[in-house]
């Protein structure tokens, strides 16, 4: 094939699997089981000079370039492209000093989280051990971003491989238009191979999840519209309905029945989070299982239960400035579950140099999701997303957050007009024929065509 002789002249040192080649079949597949891939070739990084041979490679041969470390974050088939894996890239280096940590850009967040442990610091990773790159580009809002923050604010340097197969570093005193751009605006500028940013001090912690009567949800959200906007920068929420299936391993009170869900962790003693947490939790009444705990950071992975595996679904987002009754009503007749998370704190908080991530002092988000249990539903579950959606638009602002957005055809809500603009101009800067487009993109245009 063309295509490799053209890696392989390039001095690609990992792996390269064809189509037919069972390491093919595992590497060409995202998280995102709803996306089926059939790249050109899939190929494994083992450092940064292997990313620059890929690039050259696909340029050279004018393949697509599709990049994935986890999969989590894939959003577009790599069909006919060179499928770049960055997963090898896992190195995690601490320096408890300056208080920053350097990963690779295939490390995880669960890598960070025990390098930084012996140290009393934590980053400010998410609530599921996702890839560090792809969730700091993305933005990137975790268990202490009301605190601290989003991961994007907490970035120090990255190191990138632009479009052209140069590797540069991007900070606040070298490419200062691109590192501004890396804050939030995805893949779109360059194949991030490493990067560092700055660990948090954490002591005591408290939180875990709690299961409630349904019954109890109209009640509860109608409290949490209120407590959330007065609620101190140290505690983290989500309320969420779910339907959980009739399985033995699932607890009786439980098993086969729609139910209300909190989630929180507060950054403090057991006794404050109590005092704080005590209306919410009031409102919801009696759990039926599930509760809160004083933990370390680490076991913070364990609150949302077992990492979810890999599956395919279809999943909404939209932010919302107020929670209506009328929106309460919309949200409890869905047929999904849903996610109901507070912003704000840190996170609504900006300086002169924030990245482009919008809508940031935007309260709530929501977040629908529903499985594809067999091929037949796909059908019947895009109907009823379609239709919650439709129901939502009228309450929302419009606005998303990359992260969580899985629909390509929305990018540009997840910014403000402004930011959207300046992403442009940094694009047509860095990648102007748009060659990393299979991502949530951001196109370069002509300027004056806008």
């Amino acid at each position: 094939m063309c295509g490799m002789n053209a890696l392989l002249r390039s001095g690609f040192k990992g792996p390269v699997f064809l189509p037919g080649d069972r390491r093919y079949e595992t590497g060409r597949q995202s998280w995102h089981r709803s996306i089926d891939p059939r790249p050109a070739l899939v190929v494994e990084a083992t450092d940064a000079w292997d990313v620059v041979a890929a690039v050259v490679a696909a340029r050279e041969w004018e393949l697509p370039l599709a990049v994935q470390s986890t999969g989590h974050g894939t959003v577009m088939p790599a069909d006919g492209a060179l499928l770049l894996k960055t997963s090898r890239l896992s190195s995690v280096e601490v320096d408890p000093e300056f208080r920053v940590a350097r990963a690779g850009a295939g490390a995880r967040w669960s890598d960070v989280v025990e390098a930084a442990a012996p140290y009393g610091l934590a980053p400010l990773s998410g609530t599921a051990p996702v890839g560090v790159v792809g969730y700091t580009l993305g933005g990137g809002a975790g268990w202490l971003s009301r605190k601290y923050g989003f991961a994007a604010d907490s970035l120090r340097r990255a190191e990138v491989v632009t479009a052209d197969g140069r590797a540069v570093v991007a900070s606040r005193l070298e490419n200062e238009d691109l590192f501004w751009a890396l804050r939030g605006g995805g893949g779109n500028f360059g194949v991030v191979t490493s990067v560092e940013f700055r660990l948090y001090p954490v002591d005591r912690l408290w939180g875990g999840m709690a299961f409630y009567s349904i019954d109890r949800a109209a009640e509860t959200i109608a409290c949490y519209r209120e407590w959330a906007l007065v609620a101190p920068d140290e505690v983290n929420t989500a309320v969420m309905t779910l339907r959980l299936p009739a399985d033995p391993a699932i607890p009786e009170p439980l098993r086969g029945r729609r139910v209300l869900a909190i989630r929180a962790l507060y950054l403090g003693t057991a006794g404050d989070a109590e005092w704080t947490l005590d209306p919410l939790l009031d409102a919801a009444g009696k759990p039926l299982a599930g509760g809160f705990r004083s933990m370390s950071f680490s076991e913070t992975a364990t609150i949302a239960g077992p990492p979810p595996v890999p599956t395919a679904l279809r999943q909404h987002i939209d932010l919302f400035a107020q929670l209506p009754d009328e929106l309460i009503d919309v949200l409890l007749e869905a047929e999904v579950g849903f996610e109901l998370r507070h912003w704000g704190g840190a996170m609504a908080r900006t300086s002169p140099d924030s990245g482009p991530i919008g809508h940031r002092k935007v309260p709530f988000s929501v977040v629908a999701a529903a499985p594809y249990a067999g091929p037949g539903e796909r059908e019947l579950v895009d109907s009823v997303m379609d239709g919650l959606a439709t129901r939502l638009r009228p309450y929302a602002t419009g606005g998303t957050f990359l992260n969580f957005l899985t629909e390509p055809s929305r990018t540009a809500s997840a910014y403000t007009p402004e930011d959207y603009r300046r992403l442009v101009d940094v694009k047509r800067a860095w990648d102007p024929d748009n060659f990393f487009h299979l991502n949530h993109n951001i196109a370069a245009v002509p300027a004056g065509s806008r």
